[in-house]
């Protein structure tokens, strides 16, 4: 379950578009003009190339002070260097990146080049703390005392864990014990705390502009990561998506892009 499950990582912000709140197309070099924002955050879809060269358009453009990774934990983080910047080779072998089970590293380098001389934060929520997640072994208290802070505690309101839930059941082809869809919710609600955090610790230090790295479901603004984020940033959600999005779709701008060649991911539970 466990590979799967990471395979279907990628597709699951196909999903998450149907909410109550309004958003606005935009195209790819309308980007720049977010160069005032607190925080910009720049949805994707992890396996689509087009995504990833957007995203290192945009953090050449902006010069951003910080770049939060999704893809990376603060350790994996702090092996990013200046003098490695520059070696697409040396710096995914510095992170191990081949063994991440994220896509191929050739998308991604690209960002971290355009980055400069921005501070690197990791905010990936480790396969340990993921399992935490799914069995309810103390999630909030493995997070620490900002729990509350990025709400991680108490229960969601009764009719967003429904919706939640069925999500995650549709995102893994309805191949998951109905057992398993609470924890999923909890491992997407720590997953968005972990980026909140990390943002709002990137931006203290550096004083921003901080831009994120990380996929669709995470920037929605009802319920990911900007919905966790202090009120006085000024912060801009922008989703990357293959087709046009839902009514409603949960961010402040979309982008439109061409598919990215995949596989059924389906196939995997067959």
């Amino acid at each position: 379950m466990g590979c799967h499950v990471r395979r279907m990582r990628y597709l699951l912000p196909l999903i998450l578009l149907a909410a109550p709140l309004a958003a606005e197309e935009i195209m790819p070099d309308q980007l720049a003009g977010f160069a005032d924002r607190d925080v910009v955050i720049l949805g994707e879809l992890h396996d689509n190339p087009f995504h990833h060269s957007h995203q290192a358009e945009a953090v050449a453009v902006l010069a951003p002070k910080a770049v939060v990774f999704e893809m990376l934990t603060p350790e994996k983080a702090a092996f990013v260097t200046p003098d490695l910047l520059g070696d697409e080779a040396a710096l995914g072998e510095a992170l191990d990146w081949a063994q991440s089970g994220w896509p191929d590293f050739s998308m991604y380098y690209p960002i971290f080049a355009a980055s400069g001389g921005a501070e690197i934060y990791g905010a990936q929520v480790t396969r340990e703390s993921a399992r935490a997640a799914v069995s309810g072994d103390g999630v909030a208290a493995r997070f620490g005392e900002d729990a509350e802070v990025f709400g991680l505690t108490g229960a969601l309101p009764e009719e967003q864990q429904a919706t939640r839930e069925a999500m995650q059941m549709q995102a893994h082809c309805n191949a998951l014990p109905e057992s398993m869809l609470g924890g999923m919710v909890m491992v997407q609600r720590l997953r968005d705390a972990t980026l909140a955090r990390a943002v709002v610790d990137a931006h203290a230090a550096t004083g921003g502009p901080v831009v994120v790295i990380t996929g669709n479901g995470h920037a929605r603004t009802d319920w990911g990561v900007p919905a966790l984020l202090p009120e006085g940033l000024d912060v801009v959600s922008v989703a990357q998506i293959e087709g046009a999005p839902e009514p409603g779709a949960p961010y402040d701008f979309w982008i439109v892009t061409q598919e990215a060649e995949r596989e059924d991911p389906c196939k995997a539970f067959e």
